[in-house]
């Protein structure tokens, strides 16, 4: 496989797996290094502002396949906290253009994970000196599948079956909308229990309605909604979902269903899955460790024959190489290694020994290979 190089037209040729280009419908994605959603508390009133601008561009710079944008709220209500981003309305999709086009003119990928928080959202920011937003905050009434509350948060409102429907429309009305305003992917978050995680775990949905009870109305939701958002963008433009693929607690949802929902998403036009895990409960006792996750990205994309990402504590590049090159799974998002360095990428290829595309600025940087 070839990479164009923004600095001198010419191809090399790639001896790496992980910086192999990556085609998904009709997007060609330069490498397998990939940045993970990653909330930064920085926006004002849903739009995002100077701070994601930096934030964004310098992962842009460092020259990773894809960078996905945090958790956004598709309406105001579905935001984590007051100072998350929102994609409510044209005005609020129109913030992230400058860095949609600078991701562009540098070769990048750039998509965003539409989301709604349900039981965990009107918070302040994680260094404010308290947790929850009052009204006069910008805080507002949470809802979920269930009446029931996170550990440490307030009890939620239980949605209608009318609003479920409406928040169907919201996140397909809010894709559209990043599709319009230059974003080339659109990942549905359904991890981290977060909305859609609150309806298809059973420690989470104790509805008795068409939405709760068994596997099939657990999942309803995040299937009628991939329903109607695949119908509503391109053909051409990839559908990711990010799964908490278990719950690491007894009785709670499990690798298992989530081979079986993942067949489903594929069958409903899902071209990826970002397996990711936990999120349920406060206290689940959950083995961090390097590759941790791996595992559930590689049984997913082996028994539901989609593609997968992989995710958490993927620090090191030939730790990354060894997950692409063994087939664990197709691509591999980065969080807290691209905070440390937001050019993890271009510096992973030189240890692999590889010779990627350089920003033109940044050339004299390079170590000659």
């Amino acid at each position: 496989m070839a990479g164009f190089s923004l600095s001198n037209n010419l191809y090399y040729h790639y001896m790496s797996a992980l910086f192999t280009p990556l085609t998904i419908r009709e997007t060609v994605f330069q490498n397998r290094v990939w940045v993970s959603p990653m909330c930064q508390y920085q926006a004002t009133n849903g739009h995002i502002g100077p701070w994601h601008k930096a934030h964004l561009g310098a992962f842009a710079t460092g020259a990773p396949g894809l960078i996905m944008v945090e958790a956004t709220g598709v309406i105001p209500e579905g935001r984590i906290s007051i100072a998350c981003p929102s994609i409510e309305d044209d005005a609020h999709a129109n913030s992230f253009k400058e860095v949609i086009d600078f991701a562009h003119s540098q070769n990048v990928k750039i998509g965003i994970q539409l989301a709604h928080a349900g039981r965990k959202a009107s918070t302040m920011r994680p260094w404010d000196d308290h947790r929850m937003a009052t009204p006069e905050e910008g805080g507002w009434q949470a809802t979920s599948s269930s009446a029931t509350a996170f550990e440490g948060y307030p009890t939620p409102r239980a949605l209608t079956i009318d609003e479920i429907k409406e928040l169907t429309i919201s996140f397909t009305q809010a894709a559209v909308r990043a599709v319009k305003v230059g974003f080339d992917v659109i990942e549905i978050h359904a991890a981290h229990g977060y909305l859609f995680h609150q309806f298809y775990s059973p420690l989470m949905n104790h509805r008795t309605d068409e939405y709760g009870g068994s596997y099939e109305n657990r999942t309803r939701f995040l299937l009628e909604t991939t329903i109607a958002i695949r119908n509503a963008i391109p053909t051409t433009t990839p559908l990711f979902v990010r799964l908490s693929a278990s719950d690491w607690a007894e009785g709670g949802w499990d690798i298992n269903d989530s081979v079986k929902l993942s067949t489903q998403l594929k069958e409903l036009g899902v071209d990826l899955i970002d397996a990711s895990s936990g999120g349920a409960i406060h206290n689940a006792k959950i083995d961090a460790k390097p590759n941790f996750q791996v595992p559930f990205a590689t049984a997913i994309r082996n028994e539901s024959n989609i593609l997968t990402a992989a995710v958490g504590l993927i620090t090191e590049p030939e730790q990354a190489e060894s997950i692409i090159t063994t087939g664990q799974a197709d691509a591999v998002f980065l969080a807290r290694a691209m905070l440390r360095n937001p050019r993890w990428a271009i510096n992973a290829a030189e240890k692999l020994g590889v010779k990627i595309a350089w920003p033109l600025s940044l050339e004299r940087g390079r170590t000659v290979i």
